[in-house]
């Protein structure tokens, strides 16, 4: 890890020691000028430094959301219509979300059905998740993710939709259908710019509302830190939010 324990430390302990109205600080990382841009950009989302876990190619943040470090990153221009992240699907490719399923997650394929379902359910919306065998904009596979880590999805980049879900389906294969299945299309929500319907509440510093679709939701499947519990279905918010982006 190319952040050393120490500085970890370092930051977190600074965190909490400051207000959640101060400005957060950006430590440079060893890294590159691209995978400082990302960094940034992370932090300019609301969330905090000590949330961000630096990988060789990866940033994670809040355990199931990845920032690749070589993504494109926005220009910073937010429009008021976007929903907890600066940058949406473009309206071509959100109509045919092309989902490629790797065979170590063959064994969900009724899971995935479902929560394709889903979103593609929601009425007035032209989110449109397709499985596909040949060409894809995201792949969903298995992933070990380490304990009390369900999932992660990634936010879009430069109008394509994250390309990429890993599901730790040893640690949700006890868990009901439902639950598994919402695990999934909690992910998929990620791909299409969703942040956490609960982001105050787990810590993050500033999110952006969907106009008219309020600011928290207790049936929100957007909620982070529910698996196995939170909700399966979508909330009439989140239908809302997601017809009001696309």
């Amino acid at each position: 890890m190319l952040i050393t324990m120490a500085m970890l430390i370092a930051i977190a302990f600074a965190a909490c020691k400051k207000s959640a109205n101060a400005p957060a600080e950006i430590p440079k990382v060893k890294t590159t000028e691209q995978s400082q841009k990302v960094y940034e950009y992370i932090i300019g989302l609301g969330f905090f430094a000590h949330t961000i876990v630096e990988h060789a190619d990866e940033f994670i943040v809040e355990e199931d959301i990845i920032f690749p470090k070589n993504m494109q990153v926005p220009d910073g221009k937010l429009s008021p219509e976007q929903y907890y992240t600066g940058s949406l699907v473009s309206a071509a490719k959100v109509a045919n979300i092309r989902l490629k399923i790797d065979p170590s997650m063959s064994s969900m394929a009724a899971e995935i059905t479902s929560a394709i379902n889903q979103w593609n359910a929601v009425a007035s919306c032209n989110i449109n998740w397709v499985v596909s065998t040949g060409a894809f904009d995201v792949t969903i596979t298995d992933f070990n993710l380490g304990a009390g880590i369900c999932g992660q999805g990634t936010f879009p980049s430069g109008g394509n939709a994250g390309n990429l879900i890993r599901i730790n389906k040893a640690l949700i294969a006890g868990n009901s259908f439902a639950q598994r299945a919402r695990t999934i299309c909690h992910e998929m929500g990620h791909n299409v710019s969703f942040r956490h319907t609960n982001w105050a509440a787990i810590g993050e510093s500033s999110a952006t509302p969907i106009p008219g679709s309020g600011t928290t939701d207790a049936a929100s499947l957007m909620n982070g830190g529910q698996c196995g519990s939170g909700a399966t279905v979508l909330s009439a918010r989140d239908q809302s939010a997601a017809a009001t982006l696309y």
